[in-house]
């Protein structure tokens, strides 16, 4: 049991109501700095996706020595089917020698113009590559965004 002269002396609790109101504002101050800290964190940037509407291209035998045009037609879009504007396209040809590179249109629509591609050394088959980027998308890679075979 409390002693008498605890039970009249009232000095530990006197400021008391004053401290708890003092210790919950500056708690509330610190969980405000908190949540105001991670609502500006930066968001994530948004996936984008390619797509062309070819599956496949032949290129002509050796003996045939002629220049080849391939026009690429690539489709660039977002997660909800949106075609992503402005987005830098660069498209290797199989060989990996040679570059092609052009920017989306307000629908997200680019043709390359890849000129005679060539194959890598000794193989009938190769894969064009593509690279998408743009400001606020993930880029976008594909190692076999085509297949080139020779007939």
């Amino acid at each position: 049991m409390l002693s008498g002269k605890l039970k009249n002396n009232e000095t530990g609790t006197l400021g008391l109501p004053i401290r708890i109101v003092v210790f919950t504002v500056i708690g509330l101050i610190g969980f405000y700095a908190v949540l105001s800290a991670v609502s500006d964190a930066p968001t994530p940037p948004k996936p984008m996706y390619a797509t062309t509407n070819l599956s496949a291209f032949s290129l002509p035998s050796p003996e045939e020595e002629r220049k080849i045009d391939l026009d690429l037609p690539v489709k660039v879009f977002d997660s909800e089917n949106r075609g992503v504007r402005d987005a830098n396209v660069i498209a290797w040809s199989p060989d990996r020698e040679k570059a092609y590179s052009g920017v989306t249109d307000l629908e997200g629509k680019v043709t390359l113009k890849i000129s005679n591609p060539e194959l890598p050394q000794g193989k009938s088959e190769g894969y064009i590559k593509i690279k998408v980027m743009r400001e606020g998308y993930r880029d976008f890679t594909s190692d076999y965004f085509l297949k080139i075979t020779r007939s």
